[in-house]
């Protein structure tokens, strides 16, 4: 059997106690970690806190941390969970970006990305098709249109292969087109 991975011996002294281990993984990872909360809420004091959220509930799980791949990325699938949480617990969470939601949803229906400001009864459209996506879709639409995440960075944080990112993103897409372009 091999020898354990850098990370699994910092997360193993932790668990026996080691504070200084703990804060070698903050400091290493915190940067990472909170640049993804900030990218996906917004908001810088937001984004703190969210962070802090995640490297707790990182040291509180850290004995169901295997160790089969890296600390960090571990991590991040906590803070993307976390934050993307907390975007959702806002009370217009689909209008965090309206920009962006607006225009990628006039590209994906109409084929018109230059097209004109939706009003709120297709938000509302927006969001009852997207609440009708299998959970697994949900977050790939949310993660990629909302956060603006990379596919690359979906993948990652989820743990997901990337062409199971891509699968599901595009499945969402095409199930929101037709709920969409039905008519009404």
């Amino acid at each position: 059997m091999g020898a354990a991975s850098p990370d699994r011996q910092l997360v193993d002294a932790v668990l026996a106690g080691d504070q200084e281990a703990f804060r070698v993984l903050v400091e290493r990872e915190s940067r990472d970690v909170l640049a993804l909360c900030r990218r996906i809420l917004g908001n810088p004091h937001e984004a703190e806190d969210v962070a802090q959220e995640a490297f707790l509930r990182a040291y509180r799980s850290l004995p169901t941390y295997r160790g089969d791949g890296p600390f960090g990325a571990w991590l991040w699938r906590i803070a993307m969970r976390l934050a993307v949480a907390r975007v959702r617990q806002r009370p217009n969470h689909l209008q965090a970006d309206p920009q962006r939601v607006e225009g990628w949803l006039l590209a994906a229906v109409e084929g018109d990305p230059l097209g004109s400001v939706l009003d709120d009864e297709r938000r509302h459209e927006l969001a009852r098709a997207i609440s009708t996506l299998p959970p697994e879709q949900r977050q790939v639409i949310a993660m990629r249109f909302f956060a603006d995440l990379s596919l690359d960075e979906i993948a990652s944080g989820t743990g997901t292969p990337l062409g199971t990112v891509k699968s599901r993103l595009h499945r969402a897409i095409g199930h929101l087109r037709d709920t969409l372009e039905r008519p009404r």
